[in-house]
């Protein structure tokens, strides 16, 4: 089974945040298990971040052997259009307000589930309530 990987599984790593060896360790042992890869938009905002420059992260990236997947088919953009939606419809409704989320969560979730592989996360409230089949891996 392959695994897909979160933005902040991957931020916890490059900013040597507290939890940093107990995502290395998951990462280690479900590399064993089958591919790690990370959708584009996983890429897009880790390169955002301050100091990442494209080459830095490309070694990152090969030194984790984790893979980027830069297509998005018609089926995953539509699921996470519809389950980003439904999330901004269940925030208005219970008094939340605008919703707070980005796009790119969705596309990381509907990018894990559509490809039949399980979602290493950080946040799994978020996920469990977009996308309650999804597995997920919480290191």
């Amino acid at each position: 089974m392959s695994h897909c990987i979160d933005t902040n599984v991957l931020s916890a790593l490059l900013s040597a945040e507290p939890n940093a060896q107990r995502v290395s360790t998951t990462l280690n042992v479900l590399r064993t298990a089958g591919p790690l890869i990370i959708h584009g938009s996983v890429y897009a905002e880790l390169l955002a971040a301050p100091g990442n420059t494209p080459s830095h992260l490309d070694a990152f990236l090969k030194r984790g052997q984790i893979q980027v997947d830069w297509k998005s088919g018609e089926a995953i953009w539509q699921m996470s259009g519809r389950t980003y939606s439904a999330y901004a419809r269940r925030r208005n409704a219970s008094g939340g307000g605008r919703p707070r989320r980005i796009l790119a969560d969705f596309l990381i979730g509907a990018h894990a589930l559509s490809s039949g592989a399980s979602l290493v996360t950080l946040d799994d409230t978020h996920y469990r309530s977009a996308y309650p089949t999804l597995p997920l891996v919480m290191p």
